[in-house]
């Protein structure tokens, strides 16, 4: 028996080293393929939402004909949205259950999480129509419970650009890189500086023009406070995080900011938008499809940065037929990127009516990023001083 399945294992990385993608593909063995094609999925699903929501009127004769949508009206809009979303959340929940805690490869639920590829599909078509089938009301109790979801998926995005912030930086002051690095370190720190402050200074002139713009100087100023507060907690003698950190984690609050302004509603006279605004352009069209990319490509990176979230570090080198990340996860993230592109076409209101080619538009988006930008800095500096503090309070324990 136990030679069977070595032969077998052997014969699963031949075909993996030496077949064509397709042969891979067919035969379920290569699980970093197999990302591309979650990914593919994943980004379907939210093509379909975009669609119900900006062009399911045109659809309204055959929604008419399913059960849960009440002649039509309720799968369309934010509901339609909702309803794709949940069909996609069923789907990978269903993938994290089934392939969560896989350690080794060549076992039954690699191969799921590999291949069975025409009964997964099938799977997700079924789960797709099915939320269609079901009444209003418990789209609307999911579309609460998808607030949260979005959060969570937030939450493990953050801490997973914070994760590679740091590591990158320790990578750079490494014994083994440290005199290699030390000249591009400071360029890239000083690069960083720069485009912030620039940033903050063209948000000034963009989108606080008037005095009268008092929320959004607020933002910007904040912004710009809680840039310095990291900078001189990471450069204090007791910390000594060095200079590079605070300079990408200032990259990525600046651009935070920016979006949580850029999501305000028009009509106000605090953001310059132009006469066509209520109009849909090619710059709208390019705009939408690079935020739904960067949701699939956010998605993608994060589910596959499991190591990040163990609390206990194990530093021997992988065996052969250890999986190559952890699958359970990488489901999990896209169970959760499901709640979250939803949240992004109906601007996290489910009762609120979006325009075509837009997303993540409203005062409720503009709040949500904030309190991620607030949210990055708060984690970042626990990052910083927390080992400090327990420190401190166990050698006063003893």
């Amino acid at each position: 028996m136990e030679a069977g399945g070595s032969n077998s294992g052997n014969e699963r990385r031949i075909i993996s080293k030496d077949s064509s993608w397709f042969s891979q593909f067919r035969n379920a063995s290569n699980p970093w393929m197999a990302r591309y094609v979650y990914a593919l999925v994943f980004l379907v699903s939210n093509l379909l939402a975009w669609a119900a929501r900006d062009y399911g009127r045109g659809a309204l004769t055959e929604m008419k004909r399913l059960k849960g949508c009440n002649g039509g009206k309720d799968c369309l809009d934010a509901e339609g949205v909702l309803r794709v979303s949940l069909g996609c959340f069923i789907f990978f929940i269903i993938m994290f259950l089934s392939t969560a805690r896989t350690s080794k490869l060549n076992n039954v639920r690699d191969t799921w999480h590999s291949g069975w590829w025409s009964v997964k599909i099938a799977l997700w078509v079924v789960m797709t129509i099915i939320p269609f089938l079901l009444p209003s009301e418990f789209i609307q109790i999911y579309g609460e419970v998808a607030h949260f979801g979005a959060g969570v998926f937030l939450l493990i995005q953050l801490i997973s650009i914070i994760s590679f912030i740091t590591w990158l930086n320790d990578f750079c002051e490494s014994e083994k890189f440290a005199a290699r690095c030390r000249i591009h370190v400071m360029l890239f720190a000083t690069t960083a500086y720069v485009v912030c402050l620039m940033g903050i200074i063209l948000m000034y002139i963009w989108y606080a023009p008037k005095p009268s713009c008092l929320l959004n100087i607020f933002f910007i100023s904040w912004t710009l406070v809680l840039l310095q507060l990291m900078t001189s907690v990471s450069l204090h003698p007791k910390v000594d995080a060095g200079i590079l950190t605070p300079g990408l984690m200032g990259l990525y609050v600046v651009f935070l900011c920016w979006c949580a302004i850029r999501s305000e509603p028009a009509g106000g006279n605090c953001i310059r938008k132009s006469d066509s605004a209520t109009k849909t352009d090619w710059l709208s069209i390019i705009s939408f499809v690079v935020a739904v990319l960067a949701i699939v490509i956010a998605t993608f990176s994060t589910g596959i940065d499991s190591e990040c979230f163990q609390l206990k570090k194990d530093n021997t080198p992988p065996a052969e037929d250890d999986v190559p990340y952890g699958y359970g996860f990488f489901h999990f993230v896209f169970a959760t990127g499901a709640m979250y592109f939803a949240m992004l076409l109906i601007g996290w209101n489910t009762h609120h009516s979006m325009r075509k080619w837009t997303i993540d538009v409203g005062w409720t988006s503009t709040w949500v990023k904030i309190v991620n930008e607030w949210l990055a800095v708060c984690v970042y500096l626990w990052m910083l001083i927390g080992p400090i503090i327990w420190s401190i309070r166990h050698n006063d324990s003893t």
